[in-house]
């Protein structure tokens, strides 16, 4: 449709049931604007066209901190933050998209040959990685135009960039594919264009968790195959909120800080004949750890150890979940916070020591939180960015009140899961 079509849509209400479930609102009224005003700038920018208009949540990572990438389990849930986009198919086979806030990438069909290391890094190097892997699996692409907008936050821990790439997927399904290419496709493309494009040697899950949607667990034993299974755990029942805070750390320059964490944890595993981590015991490593130390280091060890109990507590927090135990639940919380801190250390980067926002959000939670039953952990990556905090409904409002004057307004997300993923709403 042309775009006074889809705003006309859009401001009668046309998409407020979709709305209401994906994003939680009681009244859709100001989300209705912020889509309406997404037509408009694409107008503005590519001029009229047949228009889709499309939705890709951020993700929370519950439990499971550094695991995906060595075959772990994850506990993820997709949020009621998003990023939208409203696009359409040109016939040059240039794919051209503009975010808010930033330049405008323009990737014509033959940059997406090959990866080029003098992108790594940049966006235009995962849109054309996107649309590689989706050649590569046999499905059709094509050139089109894009404007996205989101507020899920850059550096937020909620997962801007897996929710970028999942959009580009999202457009490249709908607009050349009829939709038939499924959400966890689509994750795994995204991850492979992250991996080989983009340079950057991400796990599954963050991608997987923003293309499926809801709550869900996620076993990477065969990261071809990962076993997904939803999870029936609604926190508003239990009468808890789910709180991320943005402590404002800047992400800029913690690539390197990032890829140690798989790169130290994949070193232990060749030292003991394997590509990865999973399927070795603690007692395993124990025994290996004075020719470990002397061949890798302390933290490589440390962070081994952290993959292995961590991977055993989303499993233990899952049969929480399904006997309805909340405190057994939040005491693996608890832990998974305690080991990334202690063992896995990624909670500050060594390359600015002065800068511990986390650990200061951390430590305000720990005492806001005190007697409460409740928990609260490192969020997502790590080394900058958020926490997240189960906190009981009753005092979420106090606990956003003390994060926002610490770190800003609006660094705390009061969040709800949102059901469905990859969406074309239009």
């Amino acid at each position: 449709m042309n775009s006074e079509s889809l705003k006309k849509t859009i401001l009668d209400g046309g998409v407020d049931g979709k709305l209401t479930d994906l994003l939680a609102v009681s009244d859709p009224a100001s989300e209705r604007e912020r889509y309406a005003c997404a037509a408009d700038s694409f107008v503005s920018l590519y001029g009229e066209g047949d228009l889709h208009l499309f939705s890709v949540g951020g993700r929370s990572e519950i439990s499971g901190n550094h695991t995906d990438h060595n075959h772990g389990r994850v506990i993820a849930a997709s949020v009621n933050l998003d990023i939208i986009a409203v696009a359409a198919v040109s016939g040059d086979g240039v794919i051209r998209i503009k975010s808010e806030g930033f330049p405008e990438d323009v990737v014509p069909a033959g940059a997406s040959e090959f990866p080029d290391p003098e992108k790594f890094f940049t966006s235009g190097a995962i849109i054309a990685g996107m649309r590689r892997a989706f050649e590569n699996a046999g499905y059709r692409t094509g050139g089109f135009c894009a404007y996205t907008t989101s507020n899920v936050l850059k550096g937020s821990g909620i997962s801007s960039s897996a929710a970028f790439e999942v959009m580009v997927g999202n457009i490249l399904n709908h607009l050349f594919n009829d939709g038939k290419v499924s959400a966890v496709e689509i994750a795994k493309m995204a991850q492979w264009a992250e991996n080989v494009y983009f340079g950057k040697p991400c796990g599954l899950m963050d991608q997987t968790a923003c293309a499926v949607g809801g709550f869900i667990t996620i076993d990477f034993l065969d990261p071809a195959d990962p076993v997904i299974e939803a999870l029936d755990f609604d926190l508003t029942r239990e009468g808890y909120s789910l709180c991320v805070v943005n402590t404002g750390g800047n992400h800029a320059d913690l690539n390197a800080d990032y890829a140690s964490v798989p790169g130290e944890m994949k070193a232990v595993a060749r030292e003991m004949g394997r590509d990865v981590l999973r399927g070795l015991s603690f007692e395993a490593v124990v025994s290996e750890i004075p020719r470990l130390r002397e061949t890798l280091g302390d933290r490589a060890v440390l962070r081994a150890l952290h993959f292995i109990e961590e991977n055993d507590r989303v499993a233990d927090q899952v049969e929480a979940i399904k006997r309805d135990d909340l405190d057994a639940f939040f005491d693996g919380v608890n832990a998974s916070g305690n080991s990334s801190f202690k063992y896995l250390q990624n909670v500050y980067t060594t390359q600015n020591v002065s800068e511990q926002g986390l650990s200061l959000a951390l430590c305000l939670t720990d005492h806001f939180l005190k007697g409460k039953r409740s928990a609260h952990r490192v969020h997502g990556g790590g080394f900058a960015g958020t926490i997240q905090a189960f906190v009981p409904t009753g005092d979420a409002g106090d606990y956003k009140k003390l994060m926002d004057s610490v770190f800003g307004d609006v660094a705390c997300h009061i969040l709800s899961v949102r059901p469905a993923g990859a969406v074309k709403l239009v």
